[in-house]
């Protein structure tokens, strides 16, 4: 079984931000309160779900200060350090190692289309230069690279290197990396829409999008899976997927951060350039009625 402090439901948590942009430190520590209450086994700050990609990195590691206050030692706190630039990523992994966070998400490197003998530097220099746990996360909807299971693989190999967030959405890909990096390795799908298969090929849990709004459905279905009763599981799974479906009509996070807000728990604003979502639309209305038909909004 892989690391037991890497297990379960993990939220990408929305960041809570004002119309003048800058950051609501009582509302992302309400939104942490809220999140583990529910019962969710981790919290993941500043990745993509974050909007960290538009954050100065003063604001990044002050996101990541707030949350690691505000969890208190409860849940693991998985802070995304990643950068396309390998000494800007050893850079914000070294600040999160000094507020106490249990590890770091890096991201494979975006823009500079790095080839795989590039990605296994990168992520071993990160992991060489900061004693700290490390689950790698691919995405190559938004990074473009693919990383590859082989390589996976070998940076598996590092002690430090102890898990990865597979947002590919490929069942296969998941189970190349279940055979290929064994039982130990932290396997933590990043993919809402294919959550229930991916714990059956092997996954060991979910770094999610949907856990945001619906953090208590997540941790349910998790937990039948877990207890083998997956007919109640799938029922879940085919429950959420209306949402997922929702929360990712527009780029994420734009109608995560409106149903946050529609819940009480985050201010609807995003950064430039994305655009905040009409609350008059057909989405917005279709996410309010999603929302009351799962007994999260009155």
């Amino acid at each position: 079984m892989a690391d037991k402090h890497f297990r379960g439901v993990f939220t990408a948590l929305v960041t809570p931000m004002g119309p003048d942009g800058r950051i609501n430190d009582q509302a992302l520590t309400r939104l942490v309160e809220a999140q583990i209450e529910a019962g969710v086994h981790g919290l993941v700050p500043c990745g993509t779900t974050g909007e960290a990609a538009t954050m100065s990195h003063a604001e990044h590691i002050h996101v990541v200060e707030v949350v690691t206050r505000a969890v208190a030692g409860r849940v693991p706190v998985l802070a995304g350090a990643g950068s396309n630039a390998t000494r800007e990523a050893i850079e914000l992994a070294r600040a999160c190692k000094e507020l106490g966070v249990s590890a770091t998400l890096q991201v494979v490197p975006y823009y500079n289309k790095p080839p795989q003998d590039g990605l296994i530097r990168h992520f071993e220099a990160i992991a060489d230069a900061v004693a700290l746990p490390i689950i790698l996360y691919n995405v190559p909807g938004r990074t473009v690279t693919n990383m590859l299971p082989a390589t996976v693989a070998h940076l598996a190999q590092h002690e430090n290197i102890v898990g990865i967030k597979d947002a590919t959405g490929d069942l296969h890909v998941a189970a190349q990396l279940r055979e290929l990096c064994g039982p130990d390795f932290a396997l933590m799908s990043g993919d809402d829409f294919t959550l229930l298969p991916f714990l059956a090929t092997g996954g060991d849990g979910v770094i999610s999008v949907v856990s945001n709004p619906a953090p208590a459905l997540l941790v349910s279905l998790y937990d039948l899976f877990c207890a083998g009763k997956l007919d109640e599981a799938r029922a879940l799974h085919f429950r959420q997927l209306r949402l997922t479906r929702l929360l990712f009509s527009d780029p994420n996070p734009i109608a995560v951060k409106a149903a946050m807000h529609m819940l009480g728990l985050s201010g609807l604003d995003v950064r430039s350039p994305l655009r905040p979502l009409n609350l008059e639309g057909e989405l917005a209305s279709g996410l309010r009625a999603c929302l009351r038909e799962l007994a999260l909004l009155d």
